[in-house]
């Protein structure tokens, strides 16, 4: 099976990103670009840089308050997620609790055709089976693409997450778990119908992340 993979880019350095992406992409599927990692001036600067490559890309702009290093007002991330849409990127992640509430968002996220993928996160723990499933049935009527992360304590909650799967959906779906105790969610998922799972070039920037050589060493 031939494992496709999302290289996760956390990169602080505006002149460092395309060369980093280059790299990713010469050994993955796609990319992830974490832009809540930038200054919000070398954003801009930063989309014009990689235009040529951002068809690949799965573009972020996580809040703090979502786990991300965004620390501006709202409305600035959100009028950023609306330059990024522009671009028209493979996706671009919206938080669910975002659009969500954000009505006028949505709207006009839907007009620019952009495809969106909703997440939610939850860093604590992993719900119980009916309230995963309730949150993923209100996601998907905003996209067709879903992705939901918790964190595993131990393999059951690996395996409850994993049961989303099971749901019958015309969207795509991205559910695994963070931490030592869901790693093994995170190839487990590309069997049961992920798109693709996120990696890293080397060092983790997620808990319980494979580097993008240990899930291509593990194809067959």
């Amino acid at each position: 099976m031939k494992y496709t993979t999302c290289v996760s880019i956390g990169e602080k350095n505006p002149k460092k990103v395309k060369t980093v992406l280059k790299k990713a992409l010469s050994k993955s599927d796609f990319a992830e670009i974490r832009f809540d990692y930038l200054k919000k001036s070398d954003i801009p600067i930063v989309l014009e840089d990689i235009k040529n490559d951002v068809i690949r890309c799965v573009c972020t702009l996580r809040p703090k308050s979502e786990g991300g290093l965004f620390v501006g007002k709202e409305d600035e991330r959100k009028s950023i997620l609306r330059l990024i849409a522009e671009y028209d990127p493979f996706l671009l992640d919206v938080e669910f609790n975002t659009i969500q509430k954000d009505k006028r968002l949505a709207s006009y996220l839907k007009k620019t055709k952009c495809k969106l993928l909703i997440s939610w996160h939850d860093f604590k723990k992993t719900p119980n089976e009916s309230q995963l499933k309730l949150r993923f049935k209100k996601m998907r009527k905003f996209s067709g693409f879903v992705k939901i992360v918790t964190v595993a304590r131990n393999v059951s909650d690996a395996s409850r997450l994993l049961s989303l799967y099971s749901i019958k959906s015309k969207s795509k779906t991205i559910a695994f778990c963070m931490g030592e105790q869901g790693k093994f969610s995170r190839l487990l998922c590309l069997h049961l119908g992920s798109p693709f799972t996120y990696v890293s070039l080397g060092k983790a920037i997620a808990p319980g992340q494979f580097s993008v050589e240990e899930i291509k060493s593990l194809q067959t």
